[in-house]
């Protein structure tokens, strides 16, 4: 594990001790600074981090560490002399099972690593894996409600559940539930969304989607300052539909090819000489101008 490169990519996405080392996310921050506030303004900078995909559980070629990935990310993130606010995971925390005991064990022994993370605030969101096999039960015994809003610094954040109804939708009651908390928002309040498939039609050949996404991206649209951070795809990916920017992290067990870039939805392959795997985890700056990314791979063991 490399925890010189991990303090020096975290201090540079802080700005400290040189240039802020990340991208302004497309259509947000030349938005918001090109004018003033008149909603809540944002109490100071922050940033949080976003991990994805761990599928705890997992056994297989893709991915021949799967035992020992997650752990390794919670030691990325406790080596870093900066720490993140807070941390979310956005969905498929373990590896699917039909088994409704394993399912339950799977929960049990992810929620046990993840534990030792050195940070104020872990938030969770289920993924497919998670949580389509029973429409969330299990996953609400062990982490709490699949849908959730919070505030921090200024900054609202909304939790959607697109992954618990066949289909992976979202369903009337909640888009009712997110048309009225958006609803009160003053329009400048800095909007982030997290879920765990994309809201647009990225690749529906591959279930790259959400059934009734359109809808809630036009729930969204009527807010100026959205941004919307998601999992399922297991890779980097960024996007725009009309002022929202949408931003897909990689994946903590395998990548997958590129929308439509193979004939079929699969892991690639698991490549020893690779530094990184394709894994990583992503670090969200929010400050005045709007919030700015930074990818970290995550390392292969020395």
């Amino acid at each position: 594990m490399d925890d010189q490169w991990t303090r020096r990519s975290i201090l540079k996405l802080m700005g400290v001790g040189g240039v802020v080392a990340a991208s302004a996310l497309a259509g947000c921050a030349e938005r918001r600074a090109a004018r003033p506030r008149s909603g809540p303004a944002l109490r100071r900078d922050f940033f949080f981090m976003q991990l994805t995909d761990t599928h705890w559980g997992y056994r297989g070629a893709a991915n021949p560490e799967a035992e020992s990935t997650l752990a390794r990310a919670v030691a990325v993130v406790n080596a870093a002399e900066v720490k993140p606010d807070f941390i979310v995971f956005t969905g498929d925390l373990t590896q699917t099972t039909d088994d409704a005991r394993e399912r339950r064990a799977r929960m049990a022994q992810f929620k046990e690593i993840v534990a030792g993370l050195d940070v104020k605030a872990v938030h969770f969101l289920p993924g497919e894996h998670d949580a389509a096999p029973d429409r969330g039960e299990a996953y609400r015994e062990a982490f709490g409600e699949t849908r959730y809003a919070f505030d921090h610094e200024g900054v609202h954040f909304v939790a959607l559940d697109n992954v618990s109804l066949p289909g992976g939708a979202l369903g009337d009651a909640q888009l009712d539930w997110l048309a009225a908390d958006v609803a009160r928002l003053a329009p400048d309040t800095p909007l982030v969304v997290l879920a765990h498939r994309p809201l647009f039609d990225l690749y529906p050949e591959w279930e790259w989607a959400t059934r009734d996404g359109a809808r809630a991206i036009e729930i969204l649209a009527r807010h100026p300052s959205t941004t919307v951070f998601y999992g399922h795809i297991h890779q980097e990916h960024h996007a725009v539909t009309g002022g929202i920017a949408h931003h897909a992290a990689r994946s903590l067990v395998f990548p997958l090819p590129p929308p439509g870039g193979a004939p079929k939805r699969a892991p690639l392959p698991w490549d020893p000489a690779s530094p990184d795997h394709g894994l990583g985890v992503r670090a969200v700056k929010t400050g005045a101008t709007g919030p700015s990314i930074t990818e970290i791979p995550l390392r292969a063991r020395a």
